[in-house]
């Protein structure tokens, strides 16, 4: 076992906490990393708040790593110290069942291991909060020399979050795509629509960040407060992505698809969702959801970033400022993600 420094909430209520964890042993197909930056995911305020319930304690969480090898097992081959690699929401699935096989380890039939909180014999998995992070080598990413570390780690699991609806419904040139809320998740997702040559609208509730949505790559910008919105865009879309975890009147929105267009739920709001048969029927319209990607599609996610020049807009905080962080994260007081400064911790 290694130590390592981290930051970490020991009851629901509790401030963060400097701690010190214990990381496995390195094994031979084990990486080592020191970890340089970690996001912060609005699932990490869920979880360490305990808002969704099965949180264990204490808890470290992060799941957007960013950092340099600094050791590898002795049969590793993808990897080597010096490498600048990241880590998302998973670090290990049991690579037998078809999902595995198929490269979507996110499915995996007898549950993927998550970064952080995630069930061992001998306890639950530390996340990204952390100086130094071991995890096996297929589920290590390499990040481009393109893309600086710190604008980097959002995209490990904002970016691959928007990058595989964006991907799986086939998104090309002149597909009319609109994207629900324009925080953390969905102005990364403005990008990538936009680089994948997508006709962008933006659907917010208000018209505070319209600038910023038009200068990322957005056609439109409409605010969905006012009534109006719905009409003007009525069966206008192809394809729409709602980022936000609030409970939306589905139908309203599912007006605005047009003939086989889909509407897919990323966000995962408090309570049930309900939509009229008639909203699916009347267009031929779909409502599905998706959540992050396998570990093929998130290199492949990185790659398409570097080569388009697409990062996530970031605030670099120090370890300190995490508790401040959540409160202004959920007041949506930050533009666009917070990035903890691993080297403060």
């Amino acid at each position: 076992m290694s130590s390592a420094a981290a930051y970490a909430v020991s009851a629901p209520d509790a401030p963060f906490e400097k701690i010190t964890i214990e990381r496995r042993e390195l094994g031979p197909t084990d990486v080592l990393i020191d970890i340089k930056y970690s996001g912060i995911c609005h699932s990490d305020i869920h979880t360490a708040r305990n808002e969704w319930g099965g949180t264990q304690y204490p808890c470290v969480p992060g799941h957007e790593i960013a950092g340099i090898v600094a050791a590898v097992g002795s049969d590793v081959t993808t990897h080597r110290p010096g490498d600048r690699v990241g880590v998302g929401c998973l670090i290990d699935s049991c690579g037998e069942c078809e999902p595995c096989q198929d490269g979507d380890e996110q499915f995996c039939r007898k549950g993927a291991l998550p970064t952080y909180n995630g069930r061992l014999p001998e306890g639950h998995t530390f996340g990204g909060y952390a100086t130094q992070i071991v995890v096996t080598e297929e589920f290590v990413l390499s990040i481009p020399e393109e893309i600086p570390l710190d604008a980097a780690a959002p995209l490990l699991c904002a970016g691959i979050t928007l990058y595989s609806p964006l991907r799986n419904w086939a998104v090309g040139q002149g597909t009319r795509v609109a994207i629900v809320g324009m925080g953390g998740l969905g102005h990364v997702g403005v990008k990538i629509a936009k680089a994948m040559g997508a006709d962008v609208t933006v659907l917010s509730q208000s018209l505070s960040k319209k600038d910023d949505g038009l200068r990322f790559g957005a056609e439109d910008y409409y605010a969905t407060s006012d009534p109006d919105t719905f009409k003007k865009l009525r069966k206008r879309f192809d394809l729409i992505i709602n980022t936000v975890s609030v409970n939306l009147d589905i139908d309203k929105y599912m007006g605005m698809l047009a003939i086989d267009g889909t509407l897919v739920e990323l966000g995962i709001p408090e309570k049930p969702i309900s939509v009229r048969v008639s909203s699916l029927t009347n267009g031929r319209r779909s409502l599905a959801g998706s959540m992050i990607g396998g570990i093929a599609q998130t290199q492949e996610m990185l790659d398409f970033c570097a080569e388009h020049g697409i990062v996530a807009e970031i605030e670099v905080i120090s370890a300190d400022k995490i508790d401040e962080a959540y409160d202004r994260a959920v007041a949506s007081d930050v533009r666009y993600r917070f990035v903890i400064d691993t080297a403060t911790i």
